[in-house]
């Protein structure tokens, strides 16, 4: 029963390691003084990093180039701290 409950427990964290390196993460700038980044969106799909990176970067090129926008977006890989 150990050796169950501790290769489930090997299994979450690699994937969940795993999944952090797969996942990219949408921000951009505030207009808010004090304000550094604003989480937009996180891509964790399970087609992997580079889709995710793909997705991501194609959302921050559509926002940014719409008339009128102040901020800058861009992409880090992980998850938001606050997700």
């Amino acid at each position: 029963m150990k050796l169950i409950v501790t290769f489930s427990i090997a299994v979450t964290l690699a994937s969940s390691a795993f999944a952090t390196e797969d996942t990219y993460s949408l921000y951009r700038t505030s207009l808010v003084e004090g304000v550094s980044k604003v989480h937009i969106a996180t891509f964790d799909t399970s087609n992997g990093g580079d889709y995710n990176l793909e997705n991501c970067q194609l959302a921050a090129e559509l926002f940014q180039n719409q008339p009128g926008v102040k901020t800058k977006f861009w992409c880090e890989q992980g998850r938001a701290e606050n997700d």
